[in-house]
Protein backbone atom coordinates (compact mmCIF):
# COMPACT_ATOMS: atom_id res chain seq x y z
CA UNK A 1 0.00 0.00 0.00
CA UNK A 2 2.87 2.34 0.85
CA UNK A 3 4.41 1.78 -2.62
CA UNK A 4 1.11 2.55 -4.35
CA UNK A 5 0.70 5.85 -2.49
CA UNK A 6 4.32 6.86 -3.18
CA UNK A 7 3.95 5.93 -6.88
CA UNK A 8 0.74 7.98 -7.15
CA UNK A 9 2.45 10.99 -5.55
CA UNK A 10 5.43 10.66 -7.89
CA UNK A 11 3.21 10.42 -11.00
CA UNK A 12 1.21 13.47 -9.86
CA UNK A 13 4.42 15.39 -9.17
CA UNK A 14 5.90 14.60 -12.58
CA UNK A 15 2.59 15.47 -14.28
CA UNK A 16 2.50 18.85 -12.59
CA UNK A 17 6.18 19.46 -13.32
CA UNK A 18 5.72 18.70 -17.02
CA UNK A 19 2.37 20.46 -17.39
CA UNK A 20 2.36 23.46 -19.69
CA UNK A 21 1.79 26.32 -17.29
CA UNK A 22 1.95 29.99 -17.95
CA UNK A 23 1.81 33.29 -16.23
CA UNK A 24 -0.06 36.48 -16.98
CA UNK A 25 -0.07 38.62 -20.13
CA UNK A 26 -1.69 41.87 -21.27
CA UNK A 27 -5.45 41.40 -21.62
CA UNK A 28 -5.70 38.54 -19.10
CA UNK A 29 -8.35 38.73 -16.39
CA UNK A 30 -8.55 36.86 -13.10
CA UNK A 31 -10.90 36.26 -10.21
CA UNK A 32 -10.07 35.41 -6.62
CA UNK A 33 -11.36 36.39 -3.22
CA UNK A 34 -11.77 35.51 0.40
CA UNK A 35 -14.27 33.48 2.38
CA UNK A 36 -14.15 33.12 6.15
CA UNK A 37 -16.49 31.47 8.68
CA UNK A 38 -15.94 31.72 12.43
CA UNK A 39 -17.63 30.42 15.55
CA UNK A 40 -16.66 30.70 19.20
CA UNK A 41 -18.27 29.67 22.47
CA UNK A 42 -17.07 30.58 25.95
CA UNK A 43 -19.42 29.38 28.68
CA UNK A 44 -22.88 30.55 27.63
CA UNK A 45 -21.54 33.33 25.38
CA UNK A 46 -21.58 32.53 21.66
CA UNK A 47 -20.28 34.43 18.67
CA UNK A 48 -20.21 33.56 15.01
CA UNK A 49 -19.72 35.28 11.72
CA UNK A 50 -18.72 35.11 8.11
CA UNK A 51 -17.03 37.22 5.45
CA UNK A 52 -17.18 36.89 1.68
CA UNK A 53 -15.05 39.13 -0.53
CA UNK A 54 -14.73 38.32 -4.26
CA UNK A 55 -12.26 40.30 -6.38
CA UNK A 56 -11.57 40.63 -10.08
CA UNK A 57 -8.46 41.94 -11.87
CA UNK A 58 -7.45 42.85 -15.40
CA UNK A 59 -3.99 43.25 -16.96
CA UNK A 60 -3.84 46.66 -18.65
CA UNK A 61 -0.22 46.08 -19.65
CA UNK A 62 2.34 43.27 -19.47
CA UNK A 63 3.20 44.05 -15.82
CA UNK A 64 0.26 46.05 -14.42
CA UNK A 65 -3.08 44.69 -13.22
CA UNK A 66 -5.93 46.76 -11.80
CA UNK A 67 -8.91 45.38 -9.99
CA UNK A 68 -11.88 45.79 -7.71
CA UNK A 69 -13.47 43.91 -4.85
CA UNK A 70 -16.79 43.84 -3.03
CA UNK A 71 -17.27 42.28 0.36
CA UNK A 72 -19.93 41.55 2.92
CA UNK A 73 -19.46 40.38 6.48
CA UNK A 74 -21.66 39.66 9.45
CA UNK A 75 -20.67 39.02 13.06
CA UNK A 76 -23.01 38.19 15.92
CA UNK A 77 -21.98 38.33 19.59
CA UNK A 78 -24.95 37.39 21.77
CA UNK A 79 -27.66 39.95 20.97
CA UNK A 80 -25.24 42.35 19.24
CA UNK A 81 -24.87 42.15 15.49
CA UNK A 82 -22.44 43.90 13.12
CA UNK A 83 -22.81 43.93 9.34
CA UNK A 84 -20.15 45.33 7.04
CA UNK A 85 -20.05 46.17 3.35
CA UNK A 86 -16.70 46.81 1.63
CA UNK A 87 -15.86 48.21 -1.79
CA UNK A 88 -12.25 48.49 -2.84
CA UNK A 89 -9.80 48.96 -5.68
CA UNK A 90 -6.27 47.66 -6.05
CA UNK A 91 -3.33 47.80 -8.38
CA UNK A 92 -0.56 45.27 -8.80
CA UNK A 93 2.84 45.46 -10.46
CA UNK A 94 4.14 42.03 -11.49
CA UNK A 95 7.90 41.71 -11.69
CA UNK A 96 7.78 38.35 -13.54
CA UNK A 97 4.32 38.25 -15.18
CA UNK A 98 4.94 35.65 -17.89
CA UNK A 99 6.55 32.99 -15.71
CA UNK A 100 4.99 30.18 -13.72
CA UNK A 101 6.18 31.85 -10.49
CA UNK A 102 5.29 35.57 -10.30
CA UNK A 103 6.22 38.17 -7.69
CA UNK A 104 4.13 41.33 -7.32
CA UNK A 105 3.69 44.48 -5.29
CA UNK A 106 0.15 45.59 -4.46
CA UNK A 107 -1.50 48.82 -3.31
CA UNK A 108 -5.15 49.10 -2.41
CA UNK A 109 -7.83 51.49 -1.21
CA UNK A 110 -10.96 50.28 0.62
CA UNK A 111 -14.19 51.85 1.88
CA UNK A 112 -16.15 49.92 4.53
CA UNK A 113 -19.57 50.75 5.97
CA UNK A 114 -20.50 49.18 9.33
CA UNK A 115 -24.00 48.85 10.79
CA UNK A 116 -24.54 47.79 14.40
CA UNK A 117 -27.69 46.39 16.03
CA UNK A 118 -29.37 47.00 18.37
CA UNK A 119 -29.41 50.76 18.11
CA UNK A 120 -28.84 51.04 14.34
CA UNK A 121 -25.48 52.78 14.83
CA UNK A 122 -23.32 53.23 11.73
CA UNK A 123 -19.70 54.03 10.98
CA UNK A 124 -17.51 54.34 7.90
CA UNK A 125 -13.87 53.46 7.41
CA UNK A 126 -11.42 54.33 4.65
CA UNK A 127 -8.21 52.35 4.47
CA UNK A 128 -5.10 52.14 2.31
CA UNK A 129 -2.56 49.30 2.21
CA UNK A 130 0.65 48.26 0.50
CA UNK A 131 2.03 44.74 0.34
CA UNK A 132 3.79 41.97 -1.52
CA UNK A 133 2.59 38.76 -3.10
CA UNK A 134 3.55 35.59 -4.94
CA UNK A 135 1.59 33.62 -7.53
CA UNK A 136 2.43 30.08 -8.59
CA UNK A 137 0.60 28.58 -11.57
CA UNK A 138 -0.52 24.97 -11.20
CA UNK A 139 -2.02 24.97 -14.71
CA UNK A 140 -2.81 27.49 -17.45
CA UNK A 141 -5.84 28.75 -15.53
CA UNK A 142 -5.27 28.08 -11.83
CA UNK A 143 -2.67 29.63 -9.55
CA UNK A 144 -2.18 29.72 -5.81
CA UNK A 145 -1.11 32.97 -4.26
CA UNK A 146 0.23 34.28 -0.99
CA UNK A 147 -0.25 37.95 -0.10
CA UNK A 148 1.29 39.94 2.71
CA UNK A 149 -0.23 43.38 3.21
CA UNK A 150 2.52 44.77 5.39
CA UNK A 151 1.70 48.49 5.59
CA UNK A 152 -1.75 49.85 6.31
CA UNK A 153 -3.53 53.03 7.35
CA UNK A 154 -7.24 53.45 8.16
CA UNK A 155 -9.57 56.17 9.42
CA UNK A 156 -12.93 55.28 11.02
CA UNK A 157 -15.43 58.06 11.73
CA UNK A 158 -17.08 56.03 14.57
CA UNK A 159 -20.53 57.11 13.46
CA UNK A 160 -19.78 60.79 12.91
CA UNK A 161 -21.99 63.37 14.64
CA UNK A 162 -19.14 64.76 16.72
CA UNK A 163 -17.58 61.39 17.59
CA UNK A 164 -13.79 61.29 17.62
CA UNK A 165 -12.23 59.52 14.65
CA UNK A 166 -10.11 56.44 15.10
CA UNK A 167 -6.93 56.45 13.03
CA UNK A 168 -4.81 53.33 12.81
CA UNK A 169 -1.43 52.61 11.27
CA UNK A 170 0.02 49.12 10.98
CA UNK A 171 3.25 47.62 9.79
CA UNK A 172 3.33 43.85 9.94
CA UNK A 173 6.38 41.66 9.81
CA UNK A 174 4.51 38.72 11.28
CA UNK A 175 4.11 35.71 8.98
CA UNK A 176 0.68 35.12 10.53
CA UNK A 177 -0.42 38.12 8.43
CA UNK A 178 0.08 36.19 5.18
CA UNK A 179 -3.11 35.18 3.39
CA UNK A 180 -3.32 32.33 0.89
CA UNK A 181 -5.75 32.01 -1.97
CA UNK A 182 -6.53 30.60 -5.39
CA UNK A 183 -6.72 32.57 -8.64
CA UNK A 184 -8.62 31.58 -11.75
CA UNK A 185 -7.26 33.21 -14.94
CA UNK A 186 -9.52 33.45 -17.97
Amino acid sequence: MKKIVLTAIAVLGFSLANAQTGGFAKGDAFISGAFNVSSEKTGDAKSNGFTIEPKVGYFVSENIAIGAKLGFGSDKHGDDKENSFTAGAFGRYYFTPASQFSVYGQAGLDFTNYKFKPGNAKSNEIGANIGLGLSYFLSNHFAIEATWLGLGYAVNNNGGHGAEKTKSFSFGTDLRDVSFGVIYKF
